[in-house]
């Protein structure tokens, strides 16, 4: 089972991180003593839109959660050796979802805190918003078969299909950056 710890702010080792959603960083709970050993993780992902259709479909990927509850959200994964964040999202969202994107824009990081047996893990995911550029939706070329599902949701209804809070405000922002970037 994850148990999500909030983050103890007398323990954080760098600043903080930008926000998703603007200049503001939500106060930390109450923190709680552990005697386990913490592990920082690190993933990249994000938002990626078929800028070609009208209704601007972002691909997201539906997957199993360890109660058996399926759960909509963002395709992301990890940097694999010295991949840079931007690469790693790009790669992530191809293997995960058969689309290949381009990068537009950052959209912020989040980060939090779960335990798994013996270690509490810190994890950081950083958000890109992009443009897809080829592929077809799969999901039969991700090598960890984490998803199980994959959808084109209009951009108009992404909020309502992710199940996470903290990815619903990335894909706010992503709706709020997008036109900057769409051609006239």
């Amino acid at each position: 089972m994850v148990i999500p710890l909030p983050s103890d702010p007398q323990k954080r080792r760098s600043a903080p991180l930008p926000s998703a959603v603007g200049p503001h960083i939500a106060p930390a709970g109450h923190a709680y003593p552990s005697s386990l050993p913490t592990v920082e993780e690190v993933s990249a992902g994000g938002v990626v839109v078929d800028t070609a259709d009208p209704n601007l479909p972002v691909a997201i990927i539906a997957r199993l959660n360890r109660g058996g509850r399926l759960e909509w959200c963002l395709p992301k994964g990890h940097p694999e050796g010295r991949e840079s964040n931007e690469r790693a999202a790009i790669r992530e969202i191809s293997e995960e979802t058969g689309i290949s994107g381009e990068i537009l824009a950052p959209l912020g990081s989040i980060d939090y805190w779960f335990t798994v047996t013996g270690h509490r893990v810190h994890k950081t995911v950083h958000h890109y918003l992009l443009r897809a550029v080829g592929g077809n939706l799969t999901i039969e070329n991700d090598p960890d078969h984490e998803a199980v599902d994959v959808a084109w949701i209009p951009i108009s209804e992404l909020t309502r299909r992710l199940s996470f809070p903290n990815e619903r405000r990335i894909a706010d922002l992503a709706r709020e950056v997008l036109p900057e970037h769409l051609l006239s």
